[in-house]
């Protein structure tokens, strides 16, 4: 997939470009739906596929008091999108001055001046531009002004829901890896790189964890999950901890993850963990024996989970 990180170079040759524009924090299957429709209208007419994003997110440039946090970074969004098949993804520099262009300057000097665009296909609920003055019928004038075809894809809804963002979020900050699964399409994951940890794991309960030190805004609701283990290219089963580890009175969240049956050396080793069910809540207990026992008895119970999953895991 070609990454065009600058609409302002010359010589970007796009052939019958078609488009789709927005955050696509997440890749779920709604946008897995757009950028779909996407393909098969490049394909039609022998164009080549877009997608337009912004980094960073508008809302952190706009909103930065709500402290949006994200379900991808961006390296993730663009290996999503492009594990989709998409020719091309334009990334624009989201500041302050670009969020004051009007929107009609936005099509005409950034969609088709620019990148030359002959097809947009938009999700349902699209705004865009100063005060989000542009929406779906302002673009159906323009098209017609200019030139361009615009579509819109209705959202995508599952059990009645509308697949979002927001909802994946909250989903996750609720601990219900599962749901959230449903609807991003694969397993939510976080990557990171293996830290020293306390020692505690092997030295004081004889169960070896790996702590996590990852970049992601976003991770599910403090407990104990079923969780599957990437290491370079290979998969393992795992039983992950978020938490601050109460028994041992600690005050900081850490992440930590019991590979099973796995005893190499990992440390500044890049892992990826996929949550695949949650087994409980951190609790407190009495004694370092009581912690132990419980572990014992969730690895137990993560074997039996991950053995019958059928959550995709990738991409």
């Amino acid at each position: 997939m070609r990454i065009i990180r600058n609409i302002d170079e010359k010589g970007l040759s796009l052939i019958n470009p078609v488009a789709t524009i927005g955050n696509f924090d997440g890749v779920h299957l709604g946008h897995q739906k757009v950028f779909q429709r996407v393909k098969e209208v490049a394909s039609l007419i022998k164009g080549t596929s877009v997608v337009i994003t912004f980094h960073p997110h508008p809302m952190v440039v706009l909103a930065p008091e709500r402290e949006v946090k994200l379900l991808t970074p961006l390296e993730d969004k663009l290996r999503l999108i492009e594990t989709m098949g998409i020719d091309v993804t334009v990334l624009i520099d989201f500041n302050r001055d670009f969020a004051r262009m009007e929107p009609e300057v936005f099509v005409k000097d950034i969609l088709l001046q620019r990148l030359g665009i002959v097809h947009l296909l938009i999700g349902q609920n699209y705004r865009f531009g100063r005060g989000k003055k542009g929406n779906t019928q302002l673009l159906r004038r323009l098209g017609r002004r200019y030139g361009f075809k615009v579509n819109v894809v209705r959202n995508l809804k599952i059990n009645g829901q509308t697949v979002s963002s927001s909802r994946i979020r909250q989903l996750l900050s609720w601990g219900r890896v599962c749901e959230a699964a449903a609807l991003l399409g694969r397993a939510y994951s976080i990557h990171g790189t293996v830290i020293k940890g306390a020692g505690r794991g092997a030295k004081v309960l004889g169960i070896p964890t790996a702590n996590i030190s990852t970049p992601y805004e976003i991770v599910p609701k403090e407990g104990v999950y079923a969780v599957k283990v990437k290491i370079a290219d290979a998969l393992y089963d795992a039983v992950a901890n978020i938490g601050k580890n109460p028994t041992f009175g600690l005050q900081e969240q850490s992440y930590e993850v019991h590979i099973m049956d796995f005893n190499e050396n990992i440390l500044g080793k890049d892992i990826r963990v996929y949550f695949i069910d949650r087994l409980r809540g951190e609790r407190r207990f009495q004694s370092p024996e009581q912690l132990k026992e419980q572990i014992l008895r969730d690895i137990d119970t993560a074997r039996y989970i991950l053995k019958r999953q059928r959550i995709n895991i990738y991409p």
